[in-house]
């Protein structure tokens, strides 16, 4: 982001997701009682200051804990991401828990922070009451000062701690956040490659990749530069079925994903090439649908398909396994070679440019007459034939086309796809969804004095 970057440490279950959630004002990060819950670095722009120069941005980091045994085996992937923040960071807020106590672990973890002579702020968190001198009088042991208390739950004490942050950094120019061209949701089922895919566009781990499923768990926006443009990448949590989810961390991570969708400009859909697609592909492709998201089917690992099928055989296989997304275009990737990565993210912001175009009206008016001269909507005896009176573009991302009619019954579904596939043909919107609405476009008006019942 080339912001100075604010690193939140400290042992698990501290209190650090809650913390940046805090300070931001928005639930960036899961927070779970289960430690462990976050593995990868997280991080947002956060203004800390309102200099007489301009606003002064860092880029806040939330991070796993340190010295945590993760469960799966990812303790070094976890610490690894710690020691990037740390190493790369202008200042480090290290949290104790102050209902606790120093523990080992945050000795261990101030004895760290010392070596890397990095400026820290020593935060002890989850103090609700008043009176705090008992509770973290010894924590000036740690090396560095006495601690600002906060409860990171409650807001309390926040107001001080920012003040500090703004204190540490005033020698900061002005800075603002790299505004992104368009940001693409990296989404798929568990073990689709979306981790190994950002870091080889990244070019740094900048994710934890392993072949555990479910490894990451929460959506982390990742801001890359390509030809001279910046793009935000969101690497989300593996999808799979509801019914699978082992807990609330599974459920967390799942909606985040979903709201990742929503807030992305494109979708990069990456789909297993070594394994057949599921009902959860088929899932995941219905709800991008719904969203009326521009997507890329990112066909991943496809070194190891290429041998059993080729390119056209495999359009085919995903033009009939996913109807609704036919108009998508599809990319063949080896992300763990890097093989077709970049040209990936192109062809994302050529379906960006696609999704924002906009028609005019006499040209979209000139097409829908060419439209109706192919085949116009069937009507019944005895009813008035179906007309399109008028049609306007009202908005873009996506292209949102408006149809008044005289009678918008007698335009069923199987009509209204028609049209929307001879847009596609007649126009720059060959590859990106096209929102049809129908409106009954009204003659007349109540005369005034009168009521209707």
């Amino acid at each position: 982001m080339d912001l100075p970057i604010v690193a939140i440490v400290g042992r698990p279950n501290v209190g650090k997701s809650s913390l940046l959630n805090c300070l931001v004002k928005r639930r960036i990060s899961i927070v779970e009682a289960s430690p462990g819950v976050t593995r990868d670095r997280i991080s947002i722009p956060y203004q800390v200051a309102d200099g007489p120069d301009g606003p002064v941005f860092v880029e806040l980091v939330d991070t796993g804990g340190m010295g945590i045994e993760d469960v799966d085996d990812l303790t070094d992937d976890v610490e690894s991401q710690v020691g990037y923040a740390v190493a790369s960071a202008s200042l480090v807020l290290f949290l104790v828990d102050a209902r606790e106590g120093i523990v080992p672990l945050d000795r261990v973890a101030a004895k760290r922070l010392r070596h890397q002579d990095k400026p820290v702020i020593l935060i002890a968190n989850k103090i609700d009451q008043a009176n705090i001198a008992s509770e973290i009088g010894e924590m000036h042991k740690l090396g560095f000062g006495d601690p600002v208390a906060v409860s990171a739950t409650h807001r309390n004490g926040v107001a001080d701690l920012t003040d500090m942050i703004a204190e540490k950094l005033q020698h900061l120019p002005p800075s603002k956040p790299v505004e992104t061209i368009m940001k693409v949701a990296v989404v798929g089922k568990r073990n689709a490659g979306k981790s190994t895919f950002i870091n080889s566009l990244a070019g740094q781990d900048r994710v934890i990749v392993s072949s555990t499923p479910g490894t990451t768990r929460d959506s982390v926006d990742v801001t890359i530069e390509l030809a001279g443009h910046s793009f935000t990448l969101i690497d989300t949590a593996g999808v799979r079925k509801r019914k699978s989810f082992s807990g609330d961390i599974e459920y967390y991570g799942f909606h985040r994903a979903m709201r990742s969708i929503r807030r992305a400009d494109v979708v990069a859909m990456l789909i297993d090439a070594s394994v057949p697609v599921s009902q959860v592909d088929k899932a995941l492709a219905a709800e991008i649908a719904e969203q009326f998201k521009p997507v890329v089917l990112v066909v991943n690992k496809w070194d190891l398909a290429k041998g059993s099928a080729d390119a056209e055989d495999y359009a085919e296989y995903l033009a009939k396994t996913f109807p609704q997304l036919r108009y998508a275009p599809i990319s063949l990737t080896t992300a763990l070679k890097g093989t077709n990565i970049r040209q990936t993210i192109g062809l994302a912001r050529q379906l960006y440019e696609q999704s924002c175009t906009r028609i005019g009206t006499g040209e979209l008016n000139s097409v829908f007459k060419d439209i109706l001269t192919l085949r116009g909507p069937s009507h019944k005896a005895g009813t008035k034939p179906p007309k399109i009176l008028y049609v306007s573009q009202i908005a873009t991302a996506p292209p949102t086309i408006v149809c008044f009619v005289n009678d918008v019954r007698s335009f069923d579904l199987t009509y209204q796809r028609f049209i929307v596939n001879q847009l596609r043909e007649r126009t720059p919107l060959a590859e990106v969804p096209i929102r049809l609405i129908l409106r009954r476009r009204r003659d007349g008006t109540p005369k005034r004095g009168k009521r209707r019942n």
